[in-house]
């Protein structure tokens, strides 16, 4: 993989790398850029509710969701590059060679090892992703009317990233090592999350829907 930051390709090149053979970036990768967009129209929404006076009431709640915000895009941008990174490391784990006994055990310890890894990464982008959620879910009711359908957008985009994460989160648990915590953990906290994204997409759909008059 390319030292080069996910973050700072292109548009297209994001696009066009995803699209290619190589296993990395994957759906993980994808899921935290969806996670993270849908954290900057939270950022936008907060900056065009703060300092209008038709919204002084809600001036503080807009000013923190939207630096809560910066903070989750910083993080699930991170994030795509964590993910590239856990799965690449897999995948070179499983390279690795096993034609004696010793080199079988070494793989294994390394296979087990970045399969770890790999099933924390979008577990961390399951949760951020939630967080942006409810962010946004926050900013539907509260933030400018004018803005409103970008706040479903951030929903929907948040919630589409936290269940694609969750997806690599379940593909990796059956391979977890024995006894590793992860593998009655990571399954339980995706449908704890899974669970509550449904009612905050839904909350905030159906916020979205009333203040267009729907």
């Amino acid at each position: 993989m390319s030292t080069t930051s996910l973050a700072d390709l292109t548009v297209r090149d994001f696009a066009e790398r995803l699209a290619s053979h190589a296993p990395v970036p994957g759906g993980g990768s994808a899921s935290a850029l969806a996670g993270a967009l849908g954290a900057a129209l939270v950022e936008m929404i907060c900056a065009l509710t703060t300092g209008r006076a038709e919204y002084a009431d809600v001036e503080a709640v807009a000013r923190q969701a939207g630096a809560a915000a910066a903070d989750l895009r910083s993080a699930l941008l991170v994030a795509a590059d964590d993910d590239a990174a856990a799965y690449e490391a897999v995948v070179m784990a499983r390279k690795l060679p096993r034609g004696t006994d010793d080199e079988k055990a070494a793989r294994a310890t390394a296979v087990a090892e970045a399969t770890v890894g790999a099933t924390e990464v979008p577990l961390r982008i399951a949760r951020l992703s939630s967080e942006v959620l409810e962010l946004a879910a926050s900013m539907a009711a509260l933030g400018n009317a004018r803005a409103v359908s970008d706040a479903g957008v951030a929903a929907l985009l948040a919630a589409a990233a936290l269940r694609g994460a969750a997806l690599n989160v379940m593909i990796n648990v059956p391979y977890l090592p024995d006894g590793h915590p992860l593998a009655s953990e990571a399954p339980a906290r995706v449908e704890e999350l899974e669970a509550a994204a449904a009612a905050r997409e839904g909350q905030a759909l159906a916020t979205v829907d009333q203040r267009l008059g729907g």
